[in-house]
């Protein structure tokens, strides 16, 4: 499987309903170094069960818009909106948040990743831009 394929496999993998999504596709030992509209986190594998825990808690589906996807050796950048809907309200599809996120795989998972994020803005030229 090539480094884009893995990438490929974790977003695609229903994170919202999977819960073993991160033991596929992530090494134990990995990091996850982000930026986000709260501040600076590094994950480790815990923190990251930890959040897509929380995402299969709070979310009813989770889907990913992709807008770049590109590899060079084993690092992989992604560029993308993350979208949900909650069991309240399954009819409308919400945007949560943009994303750009280089990965660094070894072998058939993901060890390493830097990524920057920041809540959507729903209006349509900010949903176009991505």
């Amino acid at each position: 499987m090539s480094p884009k394929e893995v990438v490929q496999k974790f977003y695609n993998s229903d994170l919202a309903n999977n819960s073993e999504a991160v033991d596929l596709c992530f090494y134990k030992d990995c990091s996850l170094s982000w930026h986000s509209s709260k501040g600076f986190n590094v994950l480790d594998f815990d923190a990251l069960k930890l959040v897509f825990e929380e995402v299969r808690k709070m979310y009813d589906t989770l889907r990913f818009e992709t807008s770049h996807l590109l590899a060079e050796g084993n690092m992989v950048t992604i560029r993308y909106t993350s979208f949900f809907t909650t069991v309240e309200n399954p009819n409308e599809e919400m945007p949560l948040a943009h994303f750009s996120t280089i990965w660094e795989v070894k072998g058939d998972k993901i060890i390493k990743g830097f990524q920057m994020s920041q809540l959507a803005d729903s209006s349509s030229e900010s949903l176009n831009s991505f």
